[in-house]
């Protein structure tokens, strides 16, 4: 196979990956020193700029990748269906991605989007994950290195 569709391949799945939302990691039956080693943070403040521009921020540490590594974002809001209803809906949307280095040492990671339909400021549910694109022969396959999901509070500026 030659490089460009191998490369073309490999971007279609990171873009697929980015776009979708984040999903958690199986836990593992055993626990690895790579296991104790990888992590992701999320910062406790994002940002949204005037034209509803969402920039999220915290740290990443990963190890071992032989494929392209991603931290990908998204933010979670719970909307309730009607005023009178008890009943509520949860909205996902993909803030960005940024590519990781699987190096062991600990790296700062800033995803930005502008969401549609448009979030205000306020707490929201944020989860980062650490994902990587291994490849098993031709097809590219997440691997998880880590994920974190906390309240995020969001504030213009």
């Amino acid at each position: 196979m030659s490089k460009r569709p191998a490369l073309a391949l490999a971007a279609g799945a990171a873009l697929f990956l980015l776009a979708a939302p984040a999903v958690p990691a199986v836990a593992a039956a055993h626990t690895t020193a790579a296991d104790l080693q990888e992590s992701v943070t999320v910062d406790p403040k994002g940002r949204i700029a005037e034209d509803g521009t969402i920039t999220l921020t915290g740290t990443y540490r990963c190890v071992g990748s032989t494929g392209p590594a991603f931290v990908s974002s998204s933010v979670l809001q719970t909307t309730s269906e009607s005023s009178n209803s008890t009943s509520a809906t949860t909205v996902i949307q993909g803030i960005g991605g940024t590519m990781a280095v699987c190096d062991g040492a600990e790296h700062r990671w800033e995803n930005t989007s502008k969401p549609s339909p448009a979030i205000g400021p306020g707490t929201v549910g944020v989860e980062a994950t650490v994902t990587e694109l291994r490849f098993h022969g031709i097809l590219p396959l997440p691997h998880f290195h880590a994920d974190e999901r906390h309240d995020v509070t969001l504030t213009k500026g």
